[in-house]
């Protein structure tokens, strides 16, 4: 918290002397403000997941189209197809972070 409170300062100095920052502290500001604690997570995490079933939903309708003669277009199938795979590591990617992250934590000795 000291370090938001010192770029909140920095920012009304450099405007009080026309200093442009090299730091854009917009994004702290934003993280103070919406910080919601595990619910923020929990609600991004679930909106991950349900971006990565609609992606995967997509792909599957492509492919279904290519398959009966739909679309010719190969690729919106493959670019679906992507789309779908990258969005599917990233969420078990996150998921086995997160899991690393709770073994740890149950590891621990009080």
């Amino acid at each position: 918290m000291d370090t938001l409170a010192n770029l909140t300062n920095l920012s009304t100095y450099n405007s009080a002397y026309k200093i442009t920052p090299v730091v854009d502290d917009t994004a702290f500001q934003k993280v103070q403000t919406t910080d919601n604690g595990f619910g923020s997570i929990l609600d991004s995490a679930i909106q991950m997941v349900n971006e990565t079933n609609a992606a995967q939903n997509t792909a599957q309708d492509e492919e279904i189209k290519f398959a009966l003669g739909q679309s010719e277009n190969t690729h919106d199938l493959m670019i679906a197809e992507l789309k779908a795979a990258i969005a599917l590591q990233f969420t078990v990617s996150v998921r086995d972070r997160f899991l690393q992250g709770y073994n740890t934590i149950m590891n621990m000795q009080i």
